[in-house]
């Protein structure tokens, strides 16, 4: 056993403190050996120079349920029955999800048909809202931005790499690279696939398991990122070196039951609720503590952390603003310092008020992070994660 730990003060720690966990920099592995296994897959469609293939029988990770009604929705099929209508339609968008493959192709294309003609938002542009967002693995071992499509219309087709540098390699055949497609964080796909040099080679690799798992907002489901890749959950996959599931919801985190007994059905490593911003005081002092333990239920050991609300960046001019986080973080505390008194073990509790920083300048309408927001989110979530990731191989206690 393990020596208890203020979690209130593990989760103060700076950047720079991850060093004292002995957990590595970032974007190394906390969570285990990910190596993965490449998977054999179906006969490309050959079109012209460009051998096209379908993802949807892939190990698409951020996908976490099967049997759904269509082939990127976050939620079973069965899930509609028990969700309240904004939350299953919500659900419907493939926010969180990535396509992991490998190719020897200097030439990355893709292809996909959007469910909704919503391309943008009045706060959120087309790449961001409906694009797809492509990563590639340096010689280094970093995953790095490469392109981003721009939607126009529903039906999108775009190269997103275009005669990419080879790797290394001391045989003359060149070496496959492995790359990460981000799906669109605010529309649904109901088909995407990857195009290739008809001559080049093309692996998906399978899912990683046991996700850090994100239930939260709109701000967890990706508002307003300029493109997938940068919103919080994929920066944090990417750092940590592990796969993720994004259960944000715009509007609609608010900590239903409905939604732990789904979240029951997963196997995860870490459980970060992040409801806040859509929630008030008495309906956190209401439901915290029951959806908590409704959560234990399936997962009696599983970090669990508590996020507060962030802070408005115009807070600092309306009164009300600051009352309305301060009732929210003082019921969430409440229920924490609750939790901790009944002998919950592995809960872990995050300050919201610099989630945005301190000086008013990372979100795009005073709630919603612009990309430097995301970036500032994922800074503040990452000590913590690789505490708990710890904790959990540890099994240590409160």
């Amino acid at each position: 056993m393990i020596p208890k730990i203020n979690r209130r003060i593990a989760i103060k720690w700076t950047l720079q403190s991850t060093a004292l966990l002995g957990l590595g920099t970032l974007g190394q592995s906390v969570s285990g050996d990910h190596t993965s296994r490449l998977r054999q897959i179906d006969e490309p469609e050959i079109d012209g120079s460009t051998a096209w293939f379908d993802v949807e029988n892939w190990e698409v990770e951020g996908r976490a349920y099967r049997e759904t009604a269509k082939p990127f929705d976050r939620f079973p099929a069965k899930a509609e029955a028990s969700l309240r209508k904004a939350v299953w339609d919500l659900s419907r968008h493939s926010a969180g999800m990535v396509a992991r493959f490998a190719t020897d192709s200097p030439v990355v294309k893709v292809r996909y048909q959007l469910s909704s003609p919503r391309l943008a938002m009045n706060h959120m542009p087309a790449t961001g809202v409906s694009g797809v967002d492509l990563y590639a693995r340096t010689e280094g071992g970093d995953l790095r931005w490469v392109n981003v499509s721009r939607p126009t219309k529903t039906s999108v087709e775009a190269t997103l790499a275009n005669g990419i540098d080879s790797l290394s390699s001391s045989s003359s055949e060149p070496e496959s690279r492995e790359f990460a497609l981000y799906f669109p964080l605010y529309n649904g796909v109901e088909k995407l696939e990857i195009g290739i040099e008809k001559s080049a080679k093309l692996k998906p690799m399978s899912a990683r398991k046991k996700p850090i798992v994100f239930y939260g907002t709109s701000i967890m489901h990706g508002a307003c990122a300029s493109r997938p890749g940068m919103s919080i959950s994929s920066i944090l996959g990417r750092r940590l070196n592990c796969p993720v599931v994004n259960l944000g919801f715009s509007g609609n985190g608010k900590m239903e039951l409905p939604v732990a007994d789904l979240i029951g059905e997963l196997d995860p490593s870490v459980i970060a609720v992040d409801c806040l911003p859509n929630m008030n005081g008495k309906l956190v002092s209401e439901r915290a503590v029951p959806f908590v333990k409704r959560l234990r239920k399936y997962h009696p050991e599983i970090p669990i952390l508590l996020v507060e609300d962030r802070a408005m960046t115009n807070s600092v001019f309306y009164q009300r603003s600051k009352d309305f986080h301060q009732q929210n973080r003082a019921s969430l505390e409440a229920a924490y310092q609750s939790l901790l008194g009944a002998g919950e073990n592995n809960i872990f509790y995050l300050d919201g008020q610099k989630l945005l920083g301190s000086d008013g300048e990372g979100a795009t309408d005073g709630s919603h992070p612009s990309d430097l927001g995301m970036v500032r989110y994922a800074d503040a979530y990452e000590p913590v994660l690789r505490s708990m990731l710890k904790s959990k191989r540890n099994q240590g206690t409160r």
